[in-house]
């Protein structure tokens, strides 16, 4: 059971329709449906009666209504004592990152920043887009540098701020090294590396979309975790990946990168790359860094 699981019974509660309720946790009907379910499996008993034209709550759903409104009430004040606590105890600004905004974007941006705002100290988080965007509710970080989720928290707000395109990675000695760009029908029979999905699934759905919009089936011969193992497996001659286009500032040896020509207007083949901060709170400092990004959007577009 999770805060998110409850929200999403208060909404289909006070809303009974789910539609609406989706609407109003800013989630798609299936996903508030699945939280829903997840809540009832963990409580061992059915919340709602639901029929083709109408959802009532159950006697169990009546009966714990109160009690989930006030966990509810209790969890936003939890998070908004922990922020202030923050505000008060600390000057540092936590940055979350994924790998591509930490390689291509943030250093840009920080020394900017310490240019406009030399009293600012900064501190950068690694880290995958599932972990970072619990952190922003949580409190532990004030801004992220992330893709945009499935799922996005009604408590969170993402802005877009640009789209990285797709290169392929293979090895030097590999036919299709010497060319000036690919397409996806040129590696319809060659074996492909990627991220796992559960950790990496804007990665991994980038080469998994491309094959199925050319109507292929991608050859996947190998999963790995991180980019750069990725592109020293590339290196082995283990396969070829297509990758973010910042991959190909890793300097590993024996790998060629190699622009992918994707059909005009497409935005399958690329990914997402924007910035998430928690609703309804005032940062100045964090402000500061929106500024500096939003000043300076078009440069930081020019390298992606």
């Amino acid at each position: 059971m999770n805060i998110i699981q409850i929200r999403c019974f208060l909404a289909a509660a006070e809303e009974l329709h789910f539609g609406r309720a989706a609407q109003v946790m800013n989630m798609l009907p299936a996903s508030l449906s699945r939280q829903i379910r997840l809540l009832e499996e963990r409580l061992e008993t059915k919340l709602f009666l639901r029929t083709t034209r109408s959802v009532a709550l159950t006697e169990a759903g009546r009966a714990i209504l109160g009690d989930a409104r006030l966990l509810v009430a209790q969890a936003d004040i939890l998070e908004e004592r922990i922020r202030s606590v923050r505000r008060t105890e600390t000057a540092v600004l936590k940055v979350g990152a994924i790998d591509s905004a930490a390689a291509g974007l943030i250093p840009q941006l920080l020394q900017l920043l310490r240019i406009a705002h030399p009293e600012i100290e900064v501190q950068l988080i690694e880290q995958k887009t599932i972990h970072l965007l619990p952190k922003i509710v949580a409190g532990s970080i004030d801004i992220a540098f992330c893709r945009s989720p499935d799922f996005l928290d009604p408590r969170i707000h993402f802005q877009t701020l640009l789209f990285e395109t797709a290169i392929v990675a293979l090895p030097n000695n590999h036919p299709l090294a010497a060319k000036s760009e690919l397409t996806v029908q040129e590696l319809a029979d060659a074996p492909l590396i990627v991220p796992a999905r559960r950790s990496r699934p804007h990665s991994y759905d980038l080469t998994t979309k491309l094959f199925t919009d050319a109507g292929l089936t991608a050859r996947i011969v190998q999963i790995a975790e991180e980019k750069h193992t990725i592109v020293s497996l590339v290196a082995a001659g283990a396969g070829v990946a297509i990758m973010p286009s910042w991959t190909s500032r890793i300097a590993i040896r024996g790998v060629t990168f190699v622009p992918l020509k994707v059909p005009e207007g497409s935005t399958r083949s690329k990914l997402i790359l924007g910035v998430a901060w928690a609703r309804e709170t005032r940062d100045e400092q964090r402000d500061a860094l929106l500024a500096a990004l939003n000043e300076n959007l078009q440069a930081f577009e020019d390298n992606f």
